[in-house]
């Protein structure tokens, strides 16, 4: 017979010896919530992530708070876009004093430069981030040199707004699979397994993606935005959008430069110009009074929605600007 005293000492041991079969989450900080999708598809149960600007927020305007720097200095792997798009993480890294591995998710893409003359940067020099490393290895970063000649929210010379191709999303996983491998090795395999999923995923959305715009005409493919981040979507599925602001928000449109667009829209009949979730509509709705043509919905460009939103994750989000471009240039 199991006595009373038998299962009081069994439940005693079990309490004693579960931490040491519990097994702790890989901490891990993401810059901003178009990337926490993407870790969180790799990562899955086995980390932990803290989003440093979140859903509708907006990284080029973005300050960081003390907790933002006890978060940094607390994680293990720190995940960020790279290509200048975090003017404030070397000030942050810093501030925080923080020995966490850096992993650049942008390492490997072929970068869009910005014309000097479009532009007007005086350090037009290439990022190569000087990484000295294997590609898509995780490694500790030299922030300094990843940001230098870049004050506040100077993007420098070329677009970070990779994630707009579903194929840069592709090489991100590869990088951020290697990198939570690296920090977690027990974890590897289950981060492989994830990644392998989540590319099937991402290759299906690419496909939806070009399906879809190859039956536009060539005279529908002009899409009017609030500012500049969908370069890399118009090089990757063949369309062309213009903006009255450039690549950062913080940059105030000139008057020359709103003219000249109402002068485009006007004399290409462009019929419908999309304000973004992370933008101020106004000049957009300005620009649409102008010239007659109308609102055709948000873009989600650089984060996501909020968890009931139409862009909660980073597939969603593709989806769903699809959805708005199709619907407006198709007519």
């Amino acid at each position: 017979m199991i006595t009373r005293r038998f299962l009081l000492a069994t439940a005693a041991a079990l309490a004693f010896t579960a931490p040491a079969f519990a097994e702790s989450k890989l901490k891990v900080v993401s810059t901003f919530s178009i990337l926490t999708d993407i870790v969180a598809n790799v990562g899955g149960d086995r980390v932990e992530i803290t989003t440093l600007v979140g859903p509708n927020g907006d990284a080029h305007v973005y300050q960081p708070s003390p907790a933002d720097a006890e978060a940094v200095a607390g994680t293990a792997v720190i995940v960020a876009n790279g290509l200048g798009f975090e003017g404030w993480m070397d000030r942050l890294v810093e501030a925080s004093g923080t020995k966490a591995t850096i992993v650049i998710a942008s390492d490997g893409i072929t970068p869009i430069a910005f014309g000097e003359e479009e532009h007007d940067h005086t350090e037009g020099e290439a990022h190569d981030h000087d990484h000295e490393h294997a590609e898509g290895e995780a490694h500790d970063h030299d922030h300094a040199k990843e940001e230098a000649g870049h004050e506040g929210h100077d993007h420098g010379a070329f677009d970070p707004h990779a994630w707009q191709s579903v194929t840069n999303v592709a090489l991100y996983v590869g990088n951020i699979e290697r990198g939570l491998a690296a920090a977690d090795p027990a974890g590897a395999e289950t981060f492989k397994a994830n990644a392998a999923a989540y590319l099937a995923e991402l290759d299906a959305l690419d496909a939806e993606i070009r399906a879809a715009f190859a039956a536009l005409p060539e005279d529908r493919r002009t899409v009017v935005t609030s500012h500049d981040a969908f370069g890399y979507f118009a090089a990757a599925y063949g369309l062309t959008f213009v903006a009255p602001q450039g690549v950062s928000t913080e940059a105030e449109a000139s008057a020359q430069d709103v003219a000249a667009l109402i002068t485009q829209i006007k004399g290409e009949a462009i019929g419908a110009v999309f304000v973004e979730n992370i933008a101020d509509p106004r000049l957009l709705d300005q620009i649409a009074s102008e010239t007659g043509a109308k609102i055709g919905g948000t873009l989600y460009s650089d984060a996501l929605s909020a968890a009931d939103g139409p862009a909660a994750t980073y597939l969603t989000m593709m989806r769903h600007n699809l959805s708005q471009l199709t619907a407006s240039l198709g007519q």
